[in-house]
């Protein structure tokens, strides 16, 4: 069965195929993502408003800007609207946005009109009557500070959806401008590369072809395939063997079986990840598509799971329109274990389809994200806007304009192919190696700053340093020398120096420090040498010595430090304890985790309940440290006294000779936070908007044998200190009564697995300070 996509089929759609999504967001300027199925100059207005944003005001801003051909049905816009007479927003206002869209044969379509079609004949995108979405620029308070934050969103994953619950908090909190969520950060995984399901990848194809107007030809095996002649389930071969892609090693096939190649299926992808609007209203059965019975069940299932996460798009398509969001990437927002280490890096970049692989991903998130993150960078003369005349040149001439894909690689950051070998080419920085790049390649790490707080976003995907007196599988720095100058120092330095911010969050998109068992077994896996799709090597504490420069760094310049991170599909909370020996305060660092959005797992939904403090509890850890060379060691917690630490007890292949020597320069200690008891989210009630008919409809049948199912009991689910069911974080402060130092608090929201369903969330709450009673342990 072939899904119909053709020119009938886009006449029917509304102009707006995806979108509006709010983007970098500041006091001086305000910036709108769409994207639409014919070209259109779009003009943004931004007004303020009375009355808790009931009533429209002046408009205080407004920009125009045409969209990008990108297909013959795809045209996109980041459109950024500033003042012409020195207004600026400020922090205790509602303000609320417009959009009007003029195509080129003169017509024009105001927002609510180009929402709406025969097809979907309405389309909310508001929380108020004027029908506008709205916003809110950060607290210039930090006890009114409201982040949120989530990652790892794969539509057939198991359970609900938890970004629809962001809707509901916006809307209980839409008329309150210090209750209300001020920014989304998406923190890595936002579409998945890999491990697509085989009816998504049924519609990306086909819809992929038709937004462009051409097929793509993929080199295969010295020959050239369209994407339609690589059918779902059937590319594990190709991906595996002719793309090197790593996720369907070890067994694991089925990642890559339906696995994203071609540039139209990664811009599908976006669209059927932001939008309800392109998806097919009928998926057909498992047996109208294949004859193998695993592959008629697996169908059916992902079917399933997919019918239920477009129900709730149009709640995730309004929240998203309503509060500034903010992307990083992480690897499956191109390939599992992408850029992983040295080895995959050769392994994948030196293989035409691999390489071609990795361009159409990171040209598709150069529009559908980057774009909106760092709007400057496409401005007139920028790489970013070389970037997008490339890539309509290259749609224009169907995907054969060499001079445009060159172009594109270059802005995209691939590294050069040295003619000799067909490798991808990398040089030295200091003790590592890393990938080359053009000094003209988009900059994907950002920072964003308000009155009260800043964020540093880092890239810690393409900037990695692959050790250079070690194996090709050896874990990388997660940011090389070179990186961390750019990425941490600098911007440290001038912030501080520009500005009096009250707290520094860092986006890491993978965890500083995570579970310990998980660590047993990265490191149990690396002995192995088993270290692809198993994200050894993606966590900062593998590598100790980069984890150790990433400390010292953040902790000379600033004696509170916020990570916020998700990859891992479990949430928790961390505080690290930090002094140095010689001196005379200590610092902090507080780690808030976030993950999955969508894509529970067995073994997250196990760790959820109280088995995990059962079997495995989380204990304190300890480590002591080294400035320079940067290095650290854990210890254990019976052997803290100075004799029993000396750093030449260790191996020494563990430290450098001269640490072996001498004492350590610093210590520190890491404290999991209690996971407290679930709370009854007061958001909303009703839940027939998050719960697709059908859905409700079997939970219905089984409500009886609930008091059978123990595992689902509210009792048995309480657990203390993860989160493992699909969930979505907001992060706030507190400050208590006669105290000068703050509380940090993340209330982690989730859908009960207890009869009947509701949302709930559960609090992690720690002081903003270091814990000096455990770093007291320490004798020197």
């Amino acid at each position: 069965m072939k899904y119909q996509v053709g020119d009938e089929f886009f006449q029917r759609l509304p102009l707006i195929l995806a979108g509006p999504i709010l983007k970098h967001t500041e006091p001086q300027s305000v910036t709108v993502w769409v994207a639409l199925k014919q070209a259109c100059e779009v003009e943004l207005k931004v007004y303020g408003t009375t009355n808790d944003g009931e009533m429209l005001g002046e408009c205080l801003f407004q920009g125009d800007r045409s969209t990008v051909a990108l297909g013959k049905y795809l045209h996109v816009v980041a459109v950024t609207a500033r003042s012409t007479v020195g207004h600026s927003l400020s922090s205790d206002r509602i303000y609320a946005y417009d959009l009007q869209f003029t195509t080129t044969n003169q017509t024009r379509q105001t927002l609510q009109q180009a929402l709406c079609s025969s097809s979907y004949p309405t389309a909310s995108i508001s929380y108020f009557e004027h029908q506008k979405p709205t916003f809110t620029l950060p607290s210039c308070r930090l006890q009114d500070l409201q982040i949120v934050h989530a990652s790892c969103r794969k539509p057939h994953g198991s359970g609900f959806d938890a970004l629809p619950i962001l809707d509901s908090l916006i809307e209980a909190s839409a008329n309150q401008v210090q209750l209300r969520p001020q920014q989304l950060f998406l923190t890595g995984d936002q579409i998945y590369g890999d491990d697509v399901a085989d009816p998504s990848l049924w519609v990306a194809t086909t819809l992929g072809d038709a937004l462009l107007g051409w097929e793509e030809q993929l080199p295969v095996a010295g020959v050239y395939c369209t994407p339609k002649e690589l059918p779902p389930g059937e590319r594990a071969k190709v991906a595996t063997n002719e793309a090197g892609l790593t996720a369907g090693l070890h067994n694991k096939s089925g990642k890559v079986a339906s696995h994203l190649l071609s540039l139209g299926e990664y811009y599908a992808t976006y669209l059927l990840t932001w939008s309800p609007v392109c998806w097919p209203v009928v998926f057909p059965k498992g047996r109208q598509v294949t004859s193998d019975r695993r592959a008629i069940k697996n169908w059916n299932q992902a079917v399933k799971d997919l019918r239920q996460f477009i129900y709730t798009l149009g709640k995730v398509r309004r929240a998203l329109a309503n509060i500034p969001t903010y992307t990083i990437f992480d690897d499956h927002d191109v390939s599992d274990d992408w850029n992983l280490n040295q080895a995959w890096c050769l392994r994948v970049l030196g293989r035409p389809l691999g390489r071609r692989v990795v361009q159409n991903a990171l040209l598709a998130y150069s529009i559908f994200q980057a774009w909106g993150n760092t709007p400057e960078q496409f401005a007139q003369g920028q790489p970013g806007e070389k970037l997008l005349a490339a890539a309509q040149a290259l749609s224009a001439n169907a995907g054969k304009d060499t001079q445009a894909d060159e172009a594109i690689a270059r802005y995209v950051g691939m590294p050069a192919i040295d003619t000799h070998t067909d490798l991808p080419v990398l040089v030295r920085d200091n003790s590592v190696f890393i990938l080359s790049r053009h000094s003209e390649t988009l900059t994907w790490n950002y920072i964003v700053k308000s009155d009260c707080h800043e964020v540093i976003v880092l890239d810690t995907r393409t900037w990695r340093g692959y050790p250079a007196d070690q194996k090709t599988i050896a874990p990388p720095m997660l940011l090389c020398p070179k990186a961390f100058e750019q990425q941490l120092v600098l911007p440290l330095r001038k912030i501080a120096e520009d500005t009096h911010n009250e707290t520094t969050f860092v986006i890491a998109p993978t965890n500083v420090f995570g579970s310990q068992v998980i660590d047993w077994i990265h490191h149990w896996n690396l002995q192995q040498e088993k270290v692809f799709s198993t994200d050894v090597g993606d966590a900062w504490n593998i590598n100790v010595e980069a984890l150790g420069k990433f400390l010292n760094t953040l902790f000379e310049q600033r004696q509170q430090v916020i990570i916020l991170s998700g990859d891992i599909h479990y949430s928790f909370a961390a505080r690290l304890s930090y002094a140095r020996i010689h001196g005379d305060s200590s610092s902090v660092l507080v780690q808030l985790t976030s993950s999955a959005l969508k894509n529970e797992e067995a073994l997250t939904k196990l760790i959820h309940t109280r088995i995990k403090h059962w079997l495995l509890p989380e204990k304190l850890r300890y480590w002591i440290g080294w400035m320079n060379p940067a290095n650290m060691v854990e210890i254990a917690g019976k052997k803290l006294h100075r004799d029993t630490f000396t750093a030449k007890r260790y191996h020494k292949n563990r430290l450098h000779q001269q640490q072996q020597l001498a004492g350590p320069d610093w210590y520190c200690v890491l404290e999991w936070m209690i996971r407290q008891s679930a709370q009854t989210s007061e958001c909303t009630a009703d839940l027939s908007s998050f719960i697709a008919p059908w859905k409700r409809a079997q939970n219905s049948q089984i409500r009886y044998l609930q008091p059978l199912m123990f595992w689902k009991s509210r009792w048995f689910q309480e657990g203390q200190e993860v989160v493992g069911l699909n969930n979505l974080s907001l992060v706030k402060f507190e400050l208590p009564n006669a105290s000068t130092d703050y509380q940090i608090i993340q209330d982690s929201y989730w859908f009960c697995s207890w009869y009947p369903t509701k949302i709930v969330y559960s609090r992690f709450q720690t002081q903003l300070t270091p814990n000096e009673q455990l770093l007291g342990n320490f004798k020197f």
